[in-house]
């Protein structure tokens, strides 16, 4: 993965925190494949299986949203299958499968000492740009129960 790609799951995991939720793995990766995010939400107790897609501004792929194919849908839900057989004391939790579409473009902010556990000091709003570095990032879109498991 990218760094920028690790910056957009780092935006959303701080986002979904701030509303509650607790992420339980981050680039959950088995033989079938990668989830990006897991996370339960405090509230609903839902289990929540993400895909962070993170684009440059004016992309070719509605923000990645086009990059979640019936192909991946099944990757991802047979690796979602995988994970609750690992750990099989989250099957109890309803699931559901969201995607999170973050664009981002270069900025010419001084770029601030890097860390994977670097925890955003602004607010996340969907639609607000927020800044890591040398990057203005920003949560475009999440979309609850994009797609069903299949």
């Amino acid at each position: 993965m990218t760094k920028i790609g690790e910056l957009g799951e780092n935006l959303v995991a701080r986002w979904l925190e701030t509303r509650g939720c607790l992420i339980l793995a981050r680039r959950w990766r088995c033989r079938s494949g990668e989830i990006d995010l897991i996370a339960r939400s405090e509230f609903s107790q839902t289990l929540m299986f993400i895909e962070v897609k993170t684009r440059g501004y004016g992309n070719w792929d509605a923000d990645g949203l086009l990059a979640i194919t019936p192909q991946k849908q099944a990757k991802l839900s047979l690796t979602a299958e995988l994970f609750l057989a690992k750990f099989p004391d989250l099957v109890r939790y309803p699931c559901r499968f969201d995607v999170a579409l973050v664009i981002y473009r270069r900025c010419q902010q001084v770029p601030i000492q890097e860390s994977r556990d670097y925890c955003f000091k602004q607010s996340i709003k969907t639609g607000e740009p927020v800044y890591w570095g040398a990057y203005q990032l920003t949560l475009q879109h999440y979309i609850k129960s994009a797609f069903d498991s299949v």
